[in-house]
């Protein structure tokens, strides 16, 4: 799949997981959107898309941003799109984690740099795949 061109309405899960906001500056000439998958790079600790790309921390989905264009972004348990192909989750994989293959899509085993998403928490009918974001030490 490709990243996103715009905001996206990311279903949220209403369950007890923690919720934790936290605020983070955006790398420069980076576009993220509400409702995307949020990571930061390890090196400048800025916020950008989650990727296969090396070095970067998932944190959460993005709420949106502060009046000074820092991301809001949110931990918590969401649906996102399912990965294709050797990607694809299926209901064997729930309580595993899963990997960010680009900032709305996660998969099986994660590409080349296996960016650590979240947690399957379960398949929607509708295919997509509901994951538990940015609150588990994913080890």
């Amino acid at each position: 799949m490709s990243a996103l061109t715009s905001n996206r309405n990311t279903t949220e899960i209403l369950c007890h997981a923690q919720k934790f906001h936290r605020i983070k500056t955006v790398k420069d000439n980076t576009t993220l959107y509400v409702g995307s998958i949020a990571a930061i790079a390890a090196s400048t600790g800025k916020a950008e898309p989650a990727a296969d790309s090396a070095n970067l921390v998932v944190l959460g989905r993005v709420e949106g941003f502060t009046a000074d264009g820092k991301a809001i972004i949110k931990t918590g348990v969401f649906k996102f799109d399912n990965g294709a192909d050797s990607e694809a989750l299926s209901i064997a994989d729930v309580n595993k984690t899963v990997y960010a293959l680009d900032d709305h899509t996660v998969g099986k085993s994660g590409g080349t740099n296996k960016i650590k998403a979240g947690i399957l928490r379960d398949i929607d009918r509708d295919g997509q795949v509901i994951v538990e974001l940015g609150t588990l030490h994913l080890g």
